[in-house]
């Protein structure tokens, strides 16, 4: 018969289960402890054996004892009953040490189930775990042992786990709601740009005509390019800070404000600035853009005659960056939204004022890039209050 006639075995079935090697574990050692303690015991009683004597006596009807008439030599019944009693020895250890065996392979296989009894709640676990059930946890029970700890491990990469699933989930929608506002941000010009044209080429157009038509479409094309402009922002933003470099928060802010001081005198705003030395290490051009877009949303959604209050300096170990402005009431469920993509004031996606939505957007991609935090609270009496906080250099 051929080698390929042959059954075959897979490897995986021959393995032994972890229950059985430990069971097996437990009996070898039993039996070499007992095979270890037979030997010992044998050739301590065989050297007690080798310095006795043994005589022979006979006994007589009347109680009295003798020697036998023809006794055997001292020596070879030394050697006699030596053989006897070693052998004697051998039989019953043996005995014993099959039975302890027996004993010892029952016991194993008892003792190695309640210690693997854990990771086959690890195992079940893991079993009716999938990507929409993620809830299921290990149950940890005394004594806290390694095989507590490692429940406990295995619990803890599962939140993990779980946390990263649902903030992937999150950023998925935020991208598919971000994707959604970017077309309808571009779809509004060009449709714009559309309808002005089919208007007034429907017919013959007059001079005034072409030249307002060609206003709109100016206007819808700045708006468009404001939206692009933003975009790429907001994705340089997002990818990080890639020239750090030191810079202080006060110098940027006073450039800032230099540029809008035409704006600031025509709209009749108030200007209060406290700029004390607030040093960073990060990219100068998206700070810059982080400032101008605080003042700029501070000067777009205030009303004539408000204030605007920028502020830099340093406290609790950060360098910080505050624009405060008066304005329209803000409901504190709003505050947290106006930091998304195209969500403007009050909760519009449109207005006439030419933002584009994007402007605390991007301040939030900028402070995170450089891996701070920022707050936005609702004032009383309007407006908003905006800080940004950023690791000091």
């Amino acid at each position: 018969m051929s080698d390929s006639t042959m059954p075959s075995r897979s490897p995986r079935s021959l393995r032994l289960t972890a229950r059985n090697r430990l069971t097996l574990l437990y009996v070898a050692l039993v039996l070499a402890a007992g095979v270890a303690l037979t030997a010992l015991t044998y050739l301590l009683m065989r050297e007690s054996l080798a310095h006795r004597e043994v005589v022979l006596w006979t006994a007589r009807p009347d109680g009295t004892g003798s020697l036998p008439p023809q006794p055997p030599s001292p020596s070879a019944l030394s050697q006699r009953v030596r053989d006897e009693t070693l052998a004697a020895l051998l039989t019953q250890a043996g005995i014993a040490l099959a039975v302890v065996t027996v004993l010892a392979g029952v016991l194993g296989w008892l003792l190695a189930g309640r210690v693997l009894r854990p990771i086959r709640a690890i195992s079940a676990t893991a079993q009716r775990l999938s990507a929409e059930n993620l809830s299921d946890r290990v149950p940890v029970h005394p004594p806290q042992d390694e095989l507590a700890a490692l429940a406990e491990t295995v619990n803890g990469m599962l939140d993990r786990v779980q946390h990263g699933i649902a903030e992937r989930d999150r950023a998925l929608d935020s991208q598919k709601l971000f994707a959604a506002n970017a077309a309808h941000e571009l779809r509004t010009p060009l449709t714009t740009i559309r309808t002005a044209i089919d208007v007034t080429l429907d017919g013959e157009p007059t001079r005034a005509e072409l030249l307002t038509m060609a206003e709109d479409v100016r206007a819808a094309a700045e708006a468009s390019g404001r939206t692009l402009d933003g975009l790429l922002v907001l994705a340089r933003s997002q990818a990080g800070t890639a020239n750090p470099r030191p810079v202080d928060l006060a110098e940027v802010a006073r450039a800032v404000l230099a540029d809008v001081g035409d704006q600031l005198s025509a709209t009749g705003l108030t200007l209060h600035q406290d700029l004390s030395a607030a040093h960073v290490t990060g990219e100068p051009v998206l700070l810059e853009r982080m400032t101008a877009n605080l003042v700029g949303n501070a000067l777009r959604y205030n009303y004539p005659g408000g204030h605007v209050t920028v502020s830099t300096g340093t406290s609790a170990g950060t360098a910080a960056l505050r624009v405060l402005n008066s304005g329209l009431g803000v409901p504190p469920g709003q505050v947290d939204r106006l930091l998304e993509p195209f969500v403007r004031g009050e909760g519009s996606r449109t207005s006439s004022d030419g933002g584009a939505g994007l402007g605390l957007s991007i301040v939030q991609a900028v402070v995170l890039a450089h891996d701070g935090v920022i707050t936005s609270t609702a004032n009383r009496g309007g407006g908003l209050d905006v800080t940004v906080r950023l690791p000091p250099s």
